[in-house]
């Protein structure tokens, strides 16, 4: 009887199987595939590995993974499943904590390292057909790179349409949106790093003790996600409400208007127009311009 697969994109697995110090060629492959550097990353140290209790059942906590490459970059992924209408301002902000962060330990601004964010996305957020986009600093008009030290990568796994087997990261994204995928079985046996991971996500399935903190981490989500609908809903419904008073208020206002005008009209041929102003509460100006 053959094992489901959990879903590597609850982030829980996905840092299990991304984050782990037993598995470093499956990071720094995936890694890799998104930056492509013209210095390939070789080695990585994995900063925040330990996964507590608290974390699984707090439905707003983040199960990112932040390394380090062998060149003091530091490299933050985050699996997000559901689109919360803040991506880009989110990725900007975690993206400055751990610039920040880095000045508090070094003191120097001259030591500041290159900071890479990559998000990785269970639904499509920007105006764009790639499936991987990424975003710099630049200038402007002639579009000279200011500095490579902010980098935000975008990963939106829907967007990903076919698999292109030259492409690393169009198998890794295939990985995380269906590891089932017969083309991908085909393929793990060409990329060393790729069967690892499958060979990991099978055991993190196969362990009852994983399947049960699995279970609690799809709560946690699912809380969240219904939490972010049902906050959107009450939005929505109390802005058709005040839209819909206000709605009637500008027509019971324009209503009076209409009336106080064809009343003003007919009295224009017997009273001056400063008694019709008083009658009709229009002002002064407003009569004169029916004349």
């Amino acid at each position: 009887m053959c094992t489901q697969l959990f879903d590597p994109k609850v982030d829980y697995i996905f840092k299990n199987i991304f984050g782990s110090e037993k598995h470093p060629k499956i990071l720094i492959s995936f890694l890799n595939a998104c930056i492509k550097s013209e210095h390939p990353i070789t080695e990585v140290r994995i900063k925040n590995t330990e996964i507590n209790k608290e974390h699984i059942e707090e439905s707003f906590s983040r199960l990112d993974v932040l390394a380090t490459t062998q060149d003091g970059e530091i490299i933050n992924i985050e699996m997000q499943r559901a689109d919360e209408k803040n991506m880009v301002k989110r990725s900007l902000y975690y993206w400055s904590k751990i610039f920040s962060g880095e000045y508090k330990g070094k003191g120097r601004y001259s030591s500041l390292p290159r900071t890479i964010c990559i998000n990785i996305l269970d639904f499509k957020l920007l105006d764009e057909e790639k499936f991987h986009n990424v975003y710099i600093l630049k200038n402007k008009e002639n579009n000279n790179m200011l500095t490579d030290t902010l980098e935000l990568h975008f990963v939106e796994i829907p967007k990903m349409k076919e698999i292109d087997q030259n492409d690393m990261l169009s198998l890794w994204t295939a990985f995380l949106d269906d590891p089932n995928n017969h083309k991908l079985v085909e393929l793990e046996a060409k990329y060393e790093e790729l069967h690892e991971a499958k060979i990991e996500l099978a055991r993190l399935s196969r362990d009852p003790k994983e399947a049960q903190i699995y279970r609690m981490r799809e709560d946690a989500i699912n809380e969240r996600r219904n939490f972010f609908l049902e906050t959107l809903d009450k939005g929505l419904k109390e802005g058709r409400e005040k839209g819909l008073k206000e709605g009637i208020e500008k027509g019971l206002k324009e209503g009076r208007k209409k009336e106080q005008i064809k009343i003003a009209k007919s009295l224009l041929d017997i009273l001056d127009i400063e008694t019709i102003s008083i009658k009709t509460g229009l002002s002064v100006d407003e009569v004169k311009e029916l004349k």
